[in-house]
């Protein structure tokens, strides 16, 4: 079980992870708006570039959209009994993996039974 220290701790470091999510997703804006397709102002191979570039940036947002709704989840569940514990077999998730990835809820073991 976590002690309040360590569980501030990992709020901060969620909240770190927050704020550059946030900052990311800003600057990635720009790079998935709609591709404007001028013929008179570019070849077909940079339309096929800036479309795939345009690809690339939306589904990177999306996967930041993904991990910033985790985060959030995670802020609310620190100050609950059962953060920190495998919601598998409620075994406790190490401090040190939860200092690198707040929003675990999978001890090792039951992590790598999930991958299989």
């Amino acid at each position: 079980m976590l002690n309040p220290h360590q569980r501030q701790q990992l709020r901060q470091r969620t909240l770190a992870l927050i704020e550059e999510l946030t900052e990311l997703q800003g600057s990635t804006a720009q790079a998935s708006e709609t591709v404007e397709l001028d013929q008179t102002r570019q070849g077909r191979l940079s339309r096929m570039d800036a479309l795939q570039g345009q690809a690339m940036a939306q589904a990177s947002h999306a996967r930041a959209v993904a991990r910033l709704h985790s985060l959030q989840q995670t802020l609310e569940r620190i100050d609950t009994d059962d953060y920190g514990e495998c919601l598998e077999c409620g075994e406790a998730i190490p401090l040190r993996r939860l200092e690198i990835d707040p929003s675990l809820r999978l001890c090792v073991s039951c992590a790598e039974n999930s991958d299989n």
